[in-house]
């Protein structure tokens, strides 16, 4: 008897986690992902499976089948986040200010595992598997560069899918819904100009603080007054800085953040109350500002077809009682929304907590660590998701 998926991926237990452990030890920052691109590359020839360069630290693979059929993508993102750890781990980062907080290293190791398990039994296969290592998640957007690179052709894709570890609920099980499930975000900066003056004087001059201060308390209003109570929109001021005396009025203020919607209208009128907000308090207070809103992540949106087929192939692999269903979206951000909005895709979670391992850290946290024990799982739902996909319900246990 044919050994199954579940099966297959736990004989490879050790070898992924030892994969996890290097990656983790050594994380490296958005598009400088090169550690990481040199040993998933040296693994893909080590399968024989090929690949090419994209987007300079970004790597494009394919698993063709026997037969012909449509072709399934799976995104996993490489990039770490400055962030110092501080876990205590045996296989902590190495590297002082950056460490993998959000589970790269755990995304890239489960796709490695699963193109092993694809490649050994391509054979079979009706249909082609793509495999995306995408840098510069947290940064600039490396899937929409990899998109524009053409990674998506030859063969082109037909859909995609793509993981994430969530400490909020327990290794073996996943959690997804069908819709928006990630945030459109909208990075923004502005600067404020008045005049200087002495702090003892500041009828002499404009205070660009003062005017800073009442901005960031009426943006919060963009949420709790424009917007309707049962529209998710998260206005985030993550830092103001202005003056280096505590007697003086300085003459400059930069105020940065961003702005999160479910995208569409909600998107672009957020970004006109931003505006309004901001230019007219500034006029009130006499000072010049500055805004700069930029275009970043659209948002994700799971289509319902493709969110069905995760909560099968889960259900199968893991027992229905393990799929978990998302009762509202995320307002966290991810660039896969470029490969969903291209084809129809699907984000889903993957299970990483463990209190009795002390997994439970949330994401972008110093002692935020992925329970490795979930990495058999996770590459098992990549190659069960594949195959249900590309054999519409045939083919292996």
């Amino acid at each position: 008897m044919t050994e199954s998926i579940k099966d297959s991926a736990a004989g490879l237990a050790p070898a992924l986690q030892e994969i996890f452990y290097t990656l983790h030890r050594y994380p490296e920052l958005g598009n400088r992902e090169h550690r990481t691109a040199a040993l998933i590359r040296r693994r893909l020839e080590e399968l024989g499976i090929a690949y090419t360069i994209t987007a300079d630290t970004g790597t494009a693979a394919v698993i063709r089948g026997a037969e012909p059929g449509r072709t399934i993508g799976f995104r996993a993102d490489m990039d770490a986040l400055p962030i110092q750890e501080e876990t205590g781990l045996p296989y902590a980062s190495r590297t002082p200010g950056v460490m993998h907080a959000c589970g790269h290293d755990f995304h890239t190791a489960a796709l490695l595992g699963a193109a092993e398990l694809l490649q050994r039994r391509r054979g079979e296969l009706r249909g082609n598997v793509k495999l995306f290592f995408q840098p510069d998640e947290e940064g600039d957007g490396g899937a929409a560069r990899m998109i524009a690179a053409g990674c998506m052709e030859s063969p082109r894709v037909d859909a995609m899918l793509c993981c994430h570890v969530e400490s909020g609920i327990p290794t073996g099980t996943v959690s997804v819904r069908s819709g928006p499930i990630c945030a459109a975000s909208n990075p923004f900066s502005v600067t404020l100009r008045g005049h200087g003056s002495h702090g003892a004087k500041p009828h002499l001059g404009t205070d660009v603080i003062v005017a800073g201060a009442q901005i960031v308390t009426a943006l919060q209003t963009i949420s709790s007054r424009r917007t309707s109570p049962a529209e998710p929109v998260v206005v985030t001021v993550g830092s103001f800085h202005s003056g280096r005396a505590g007697n003086v009025l300085p003459e400059t203020a930069v105020l940065t953040g961003i702005l999160r919607t479910m995208g569409g209208a909600a998107r672009e009128r957020v970004k006109e109350d931003f505006r309004s907000i901001v230019s007219g308090l500034a006029a009130g207070m006499g000072v010049e500002a500055e805004i700069e809103i930029f275009e970043s992540y659209p948002g994700c949106r799971n289509d319902p077809a493709m969110t069905d087929l995760v909560r099968r192939s889960a259900g199968r692999l893991l027992g229905p009682e393990n799929v978990l269903e998302l009762t509202e979206p995320s307002l966290g951000t991810d660039d896969f929304g470029y490969f969903s909005d291209a084809v129809p895709g699907c984000y889903y979670y993957v299970g990483v907590g463990s209190e009795a391992r002390g997994f439970t850290a949330p994401n972008h946290n110093p002692r935020f660590a992925a329970d490795p024990a979930a990495l058999p799982l996770a590459a098992a739902l990549h190659v069960r998701m594949a195959v249900d996909y590309l054999m519409e319900g045939e083919g292996w246990a």
